[in-house]
């Protein structure tokens, strides 16, 4: 889609970005800018950082915005950015849930990319509009799933798709935190106020904030079938509408099972995402922690330990790996990868054509998966464990 008045970028020049939401005291906003620059695919040049406007601006100044690409509001920013010769080519959208939806679709219609903050937004009604959005503009459409960026996740998905592990049976996932297991949101937190508002998260607590990553993670590696899950959610947190802790069992359309455990509530656990997965061939086995070893365990063999950048790294762990093994990649290497991924399908769409082979990134679909499992958790839960198909 060709925006007005906009000049041709040069090819193999860096993506003009633009940011809405990010803004001091935002976590999430630091990380997609540090991702976007690891590899030097993109320079921010505009932003509208926050809901208020004397924020926005501080925000702005901080990061070095001329103060005419300041704006107050996204709404704003999407119309005087499509005018503009050297207007944005693809922005991020790191606001709560609940603003991810019409951000979108303005910058959609402005002919700006999007690389969206997971989970997608808070219903799995608007999912499927966004993905309408997404598909009648053509434009490159991206969900931060950061952790399907790791070399040796990646590495996961291949020995699967190559038949290394035989038929899938078992999925174990698991993503702890302990960071609400006070009354966080009470203290001033701004992570934790939102999270808790069903407002602005959405339907899910703990299941939307870090049990789609689990879900994703899992779905990525296997490109297993969801056919139907069980849930039970918890609210520990007195006074919490939303859950803190879920634990839910999955069964898939090839016979296989598998669980999820998603907590906010687990004193001791930082950010302990963990994928397990076991075929009839063998079993793998991945921490977050420790994202540089893989366990690989073939059958009636002893257990093996993949590296990243190693020999048996593979192809697809090699392509996204930066520097030699023994030097560790983790948590913002990720997350950049995914950026450098979505880079490369831009650059590409410049010319109108197809990215290199290989570049994937979690894409709409995977944003109304995402939503499709948060609501089917949801109405499980609420019906003592019922088995709902997503």
């Amino acid at each position: 889609m060709a925006i007005e008045g906009r000049s041709e970028t040069k090819k193999g020049g860096k993506i003009r970005l633009g940011m809405v939401g990010g803004g001091e005291g935002a976590f999430i906003g630091a990380v997609h800018r540090i991702a976007s620059r690891i590899d030097d695919h993109y320079e921010l040049v505009a932003g509208a950082l926050s809901s208020t406007p004397e924020k926005a601006r501080r925000s702005g100044e901080a990061l070095g915005l001329a103060a005419d690409r300041i704006y107050d509001d996204y709404e704003g920013m999407a119309k005087a950015e499509a005018k503009r010769p050297d207007g944005i080519e693809a922005v991020s959208i790191v606001t709560p849930n609940n603003a991810h939806a019409g951000p979108t679709y303005a910058f959609l219609k402005a002919g700006a990319h999007v690389i969206c903050d997971k989970p997608l937004t808070v219903s799995l009604a608007e999912a499927k509009k966004m993905k309408a959005a997404v598909e009648k503009s053509g434009l490159v459409f991206a969900l931060t799933h950061n952790y399907t960026g790791y070399p040796l996740v990646r590495r996961m998905r291949e020995m699967v798709r190559a038949g290394e592990l035989g038929e899938i049976r078992l999925v174990q996932a698991e993503y702890p935190q302990d960071w609400l297991t006070g009354p966080t949101e009470t203290t001033g937190n701004k992570q934790a106020e939102w999270r808790v508002d069903p407002k602005r998260s959405g339907a899910g607590g703990s299941l939307g904030d870090i049990g789609t990553h689990a879900y994703n993670l899992a779905d990525y590696v296997t490109g297993l079938e969801l056919a139907e899950l069980a849930a039970d959610l918890t609210s520990f947190g007195a006074g919490r509408q939303l859950d803190d802790n879920g634990q839910i069992m999955l069964r898939y359309a090839n016979g296989a099972r598998g669980a999820i455990w998603a907590s906010q509530v687990a004193p001791g656990n930082e950010n302990g995402l963990r994928l397990r997965v076991y075929g009839t061939k063998g079993g793998l086995d991945w921490v977050q922690a420790n994202p540089n070893y893989l366990m690989w365990s073939p059958y009636e063999k002893s257990t093996r330990i993949i590296t990243r950048g190693g020999p048996d790294a593979g192809e697809a762990g090699a392509r996204v790996t930066r520097i030699p093994p023994g030097h560790p990649e983790g948590y913002l290497e990720g997350f950049a990868n995914i950026y450098s991924e979505v880079a490369l399908a831009i650059k590409a769409a410049r010319s109108g054509k197809k990215p290199p082979k290989g570049v994937h990134f979690p894409t709409i679909d995977d944003g109304v998966k995402g939503l499709a499992f948060v609501e089917a958790a949801v109405k499980s839960s609420k019906a003592n464990g019922k088995w709902v198909k997503p």
